[in-house]
């Protein structure tokens, strides 16, 4: 009796223990449960509003001198001396002697020209002499009969003149060898290529180097045929005397941008076979000088970018350069506070606005702040920019 005292006391110490804590769990409160909240991403927005702008119309193209030729000689010599100022990239005037090749053989030839010159006159004056004489001897013992030419010696003077002709053409070559022998080129300009030294021998026709001419440059532009029609030029144009629609070059140089002013001169006459494309060109005045940059000449062989003057008037929308994003697309959040991103057709931009022409509409709202993953419908939370700013300015 003992032990089964022993072994049941235990059993029931243990299932009174259980139906004690399961009392307490039943009348233990449940925990309340709470809603899942989606936790808004806040972002500035600002309005879209309109304007009523003039746009540019854009090109590029590669800056070309107006006048380049390739330096020759028309007399051959030894080089004798060449300027300091014929050398890659240096500037010249038209009184410059580039090259001067040895002239002792011309003045020669000028002395003999001379003389051949002086014994023509003297053969002239001769023949004159002799049909002179004739004449009068003709009338004296034949004066009823006509003479011919020759008994008049007309023909030995006609001769006699010609050959007199001859001699001073002769006279004048042999003068415009000598000064042919000092090189000089009519405009001032720079030189791009030199291809003989001191001391070489060179013939007549020989590529001496290339240069061209500083006092203008030109730049062809390529423009679709809507771009023609925007700017109200017509194929085969040619632009009045400083007229012509105004053109703003720009280029990167370095860490700055520089940007020069030129106008349009004339338009091809013939669509590009090629691109299919019609070609405008461009005129800066005086690249090197006036038409500098600060110190930044507007040089040959620059690739720039092109903003030509337009002329028709367009409503724009104006948004802040914030919102626009990469691949032209614009964050735009409508009135139920849901992300709607947008592709946009893009006017133009500048540091401050972006003007655009379709894909939203004036009143509507775009971010401006950064937005690490947007996704199309996602609820923000917007927070209008300018408002901000007035309050700031207010606290201020």
């Amino acid at each position: 009796m003992k032990k089964l005292i022993k072994i049941v006391a235990p059993v029931s110490v243990l299932a009174i223990s259980f139906f004690i804590v399961q009392a307490l769990a039943a009348a233990k409160p449940q925990p309340e449960k709470k809603e899942n909240t989606q936790r808004l991403i806040s972002l500035y927005v600002d309005e879209v509003t309109s304007e009523t702008i003039t746009p540019d119309v854009d090109s590029q193209g590669e800056v070309k001198p107006k006048t380049e030729i390739d330096l020759t000689s028309r007399v051959s010599g030894h080089i004798v001396s060449i300027s300091d100022a014929f050398a890659e990239g240096a500037e010249f005037s038209p009184t410059t002697t580039l090259i001067k090749i040895d002239d002792t053989d011309y003045r020669m030839a000028v002395i003999r020209a001379e003389a051949s010159v002086a014994a023509a006159e003297v053969e002239l004056e001769r023949e004159l002499a002799n049909a002179k004489m004739k004449k009068d001897t003709w009338l004296q013992k034949r004066g009823d009969v006509k003479p011919t030419p020759f008994a008049l010696n007309k023909p030995q003077v006609l001769q006699a003149e010609a050959n007199l002709k001859a001699a001073k053409a002769d006279l004048q070559e042999a003068r415009l060898n000598v000064a042919r022998t000092e090189i000089k080129v009519p405009f001032r300009g720079r030189v791009v290529s030199k291809q003989v030294g001191l001391g070489q021998y060179i013939s007549a026709g020989t590529q001496l180097g290339k240069v061209f001419a500083v006092d203008k440059v030109e730049v062809k532009l390529p423009l679709t045929d809507m771009q023609l029609t925007e700017l109200d030029l017509p194929m085969g144009y040619m632009a009045p005397e400083g007229a012509g629609p105004k053109v703003k070059f720009t280029a990167q140089m370095g860490r700055s941008q520089h940007s020069w002013n030129g106008r349009i001169i004339r338009t091809n006459a013939a669509v590009d076979q090629e691109t299919r494309l019609i070609y405008a060109t461009a005129e800066v005045e005086d690249p090197y000088g006036k038409g500098a940059d600060f110190g930044v000449p507007f040089a040959v062989g620059l690739f720039v970018h092109a903003s030509i003057e337009g002329v028709e008037t367009k409503d724009a929308m104006v948004i802040p350069r914030e919102a626009l994003r990469n691949a032209d697309k614009v964050y735009v959040v409508d009135g139920e506070n849901k992300l709607d991103i947008r592709t946009v057709e893009v006017i133009s931009t500048s540091e401050d606005q972006v003007l655009i022409s379709a894909g939203l509409d004036i009143g509507e709202k775009v971010a401006v702040s950064t937005l690490p993953n947007p996704a199309q419908g996602m609820l923000v939370q917007p927070i209008d920019k300018g408002v901000v700013t007035t309050d700031l300015v207010s606290q201020l």
